[in-house]
């Protein structure tokens, strides 16, 4: 005897999904039941899993030798997606099932002990990998809502048994719930400044950096920020959700165009925040991705953890390298994060008086770091708002209001964008300076600015890009000088030392 047949089956690496061929070989010999192919363990644990569900769902387990494959054979495999592969492989090599079909559709399933078939995390990066091979997908029904993939055919299948009839169900469009109305900036009465500030930064995704007392409302602005931000566009959106798929997470909101917005506590570690393990998950940046990540109490974070996002603030990528290969991780996002100027949060306070030292202040704000601080574009001071003005919560500018403004500022630029022609194969910085067509009065400003402040080239750089996103709220086809002032006003904090 020596019956052998392939089903389709893939495995998770970063946020995508890569073909595995499972070939099962039934022969004669000693009875055993073997998988090879750099199974992990969750594989290998997967022969008492198939053999349970397979005679629970009323076949029979060959007495003969079993030999699964994974192929290639140099690629990792992980996760308990390749049971139901791998049982159907099985019954499908010993003629207990029909094998219409089974050719053209990757399958991908936990088994249960009773033969049922679960859902595992990452079905949108095996969904996606399914189309891209031109097959059916076949799965267990998804607990949280599943994107809708133009040219998938996406089956559902509850338990090992139904495949002795071959008759699944096809999945029907679903449509995500409404999520909660997002936060209101029309809740925060007063902080103009702060409120203007954010405008910016959504109108052009720079990062912000509030620094202030304990309650000033660092907190209460970052997470209303999601609000006056433009929805995900379909390309941002699969991007976005297949990073939540992977991790496991809902992805209802996405699917929704809801930006993500991610809040890691202080204590978060390296791996949390930039992704890790084995095999390697995303990690919070990456869940940020074409959202919000928001760090509170930054200098409360471990310096080692802080270092780790700037690389991936300049690239919009995480690289992980490993034994067994590389693992990127997409990661563009905006920061934005919060921090007291000091151990007691009251430096720089005209209210309450300071009770660190100067060496205290020194060495609370060195923990965050100048490269770090380079690479956050807007900096801003939010002081405590008078209990009258917090009495008055509900009358400030609303965020409808504020993301008209938004809206306007990104769809000029666009406009700017699709008209440059020739600059658009510039570098960079060449780009920005085509783009910002500074006159003489407005080049001299930012020199003499720029030595005033001790600016690196990075920073002149990020307060070129605030004035031109400045100006593409005013709608100007160049960047004039009170633009830079706004600029330079919203980069350059002297009152706290920062």
């Amino acid at each position: 005897m020596h019956v052998q047949f392939v089903i389709h089956g893939a495995t998770i690496k970063g946020v995508e999904a890569i073909p595995v061929a499972v070939e099962v070989l039934v022969s004669s010999g000693m009875p055993s039941f073997s998988i090879v192919g750099m199974p992990d363990a969750a594989i290998q644990e997967a022969r008492e899993r198939v053999r349970a569900a397979i005679k629970a769902g009323g076949f029979m387990m060959p007495s003969n030798k079993v030999v699964v494959n994974l192929a290639p054979g140099a690629l990792k495999k992980t996760g308990s997606g390749f049971d139901l592969p791998i049982a159907v492989g099985i019954l499908a090599a010993t003629g207990q099932i029909p094998t219409a079909g089974l050719a053209s559709s990757l399958l991908v399933g936990e088994l249960s002990l009773e033969g049922l078939v679960r859902p595992v995390s990452g079905l949108l990066a095996y969904a996606v990998c399914a189309r891209e091979q031109g097959l059916d997908f076949v799965c267990a029904h998804p607990e949280d809502v599943f994107a809708d993939l133009d040219g998938l055919t996406r089956l559902t299948v509850g338990s090992l048994g139904q495949f002795r009839t071959a008759e699944f169900s096809e999945a029907p469009s679903q449509r995500p719930c409404p999520s909660a109305p997002p936060l209101d900036f029309a809740d925060i009465a007063g902080f103009d400044v702060a409120k203007r500030a954010f405008q910016v930064a959504a109108a052009g995704g720079h990062g912000v950096l509030m620094m202030g007392p304990p309650g000033s409302g660092k907190t209460m602005l970052a997470s209303r920020l999601p609000s006056i931000l433009p929805p995900l566009n379909e390309k941002e959106k699969l991007e976005a959700a297949l990073v939540h798929s992977v991790a496991g997470l809902d992805t209802g909101s996405i699917l929704s165009q809801v930006r993500p917005f991610r809040s890691p506590h202080h204590s978060a570690s390296l791996a949390g925040l930039v992704g890790g393990g084995s095999p390697p998950r995303p990690g919070e940046i990456s869940l940020a991705h074409n959202g919000v990540l928001f760090l509170d109490e930054l200098a409360e974070f471990k310096t080692s953890v802080l270092q780790g996002i700037r690389q991936p603030m300049e690239s919009g990528i995480i690289a992980l390298t490993r034994a067994d290969g590389n693992v990127v991780f997409p990661a563009r996002f905006m920061l934005v994060a919060a921090s007291n100027p000091c151990p007691c949060g009251h430096y720089g306070d005209l209210d309450i008086a300071c009770a660190c030292t100067a060496g205290q202040v020194r060495s609370y704000q060195n923990r965050i770091g100048g490269p770090l601080l380079d690479r956050i574009d807007i900096h801003i001071d939010v002081w405590r708002s008078a209990a009258k003005q917090v009495l008055r919560a509900g009358e400030g500018k609303g965020s409808e209001a504020m993301r008209e403004g938004v809206m306007k500022a990104r769809e000029y630029a666009s406009f700017r964008q699709a008209s440059r022609h020739g600059a658009a194969l510039q570098n960079g910085s060449a780009r920005l300076l085509a783009d910002c067509k500074l006159g003489y009065e407005e080049e001299s400003f930012l020199e003499e600015m720029a030595g005033v402040h001790h600016m690196s080239g990075r920073g002149i750089m990020r307060t070129l890009s605030i004035a031109r996103t400045i100006a593409d709220m005013d709608e100007r086809p160049r960047v004039l000088k009170k633009h830079i002032c706004e600029a330079l006003n919203l980069r350059i904090q002297e009152r706290t030392g920062w």
